[in-house]
């Protein structure tokens, strides 16, 4: 078919759409659809995406039920639901991480969805010191100690987040189980894409990573100065 006929073709049917109220609203319709997908093409965030696509969803829906086009419908019906569910579940996460990081909540909680599940029996080292860290953890029952401190760690708490964000990514202490053990892992390559997705949600847990370092710096110069109270007093008394 040559040009001109393209051309006559194409304006005959625009004239035929905009001769009825419907057949402009699917052309109006599908015409915003088309310039929000343009626009997302340059958007480099996950959750504006989501929402330039739900919005373009629903524009080629209304042009396929007011233009019948079952393929159209048959396509933008199946993405609608899973880009609002996408949307959704980054705004929750979104929201989690915000308040957990205005109530100074360290434990990690809302990191869950997204961890997998790992058994381990009681002696069971997860891993040692010097280890390349690929994993953040999240104790969800059990009793866990750091050999080197002797510190044991309660269910509910996040660790191991130093090491998964230290430059050398090597583990400073060895997490061995002195109980059985359910822990929740998330790997690199799955906290990089939430991080990517939202950088909201990676300011955040750098936010709430601070917090912890602040929180563990704290205990330790409460230890030093308990542990060095007893000295000043002898010394104090010794003077006397």
């Amino acid at each position: 078919m040559a040009l001109p006929d393209l051309y006559a073709l194409a304006t005959q049917s625009l004239e035929t759409a905009f001769a009825t109220t419907s057949g402009t609203i699917a052309l109006f319709a599908a015409g915003i659809a088309g310039l929000l997908v343009v626009v997302s093409s340059f958007v480099k965030t996950m959750i504006p995406l989501r929402y330039l696509a739900v919005a373009g969803n629903v524009g080629f829906l209304i042009y396929g039920a007011l233009h019948p086009a079952f393929i159209m419908i048959l396509l933008h019906g199946a993405l609608l639901p899973i880009n609002i569910w996408r949307l959704a579940e980054m705004a929750r996460l979104t929201r989690q991480v915000t308040k957990a990081a205005e109530q100074s909540d360290l434990s990690g909680v809302w990191l869950r969805p997204y961890m997998r599940k790992q058994r381990l029996r009681a002696g069971q080292v997860l891993f040692r010191k010097g280890d390349q860290a690929t994993h953040l953890y999240f104790l969800a029952d059990g009793r866990m100690e750091f050999v080197e401190i002797g510190q044991e760690m309660e269910p509910g708490r996040l660790f191991g987040e130093i090491a998964f964000f230290a430059p050398d990514k090597r583990r400073t202490l060895t997490a061995r189980c002195v109980t059985k053990c359910t822990v929740l892992r998330i790997d690199e390559h799955t906290f990089r894409e939430l991080y990517f997705q939202n950088p909201a949600f990676g300011f955040q847990v750098v936010s709430l990573v601070a917090g912890r370092l602040i929180a563990d710096r704290q205990r330790l110069e409460a230890m030093v100065a308990e542990h060095s109270r007893p000295a000043e007093l002898a010394a104090a008394g010794s003077v006397q």
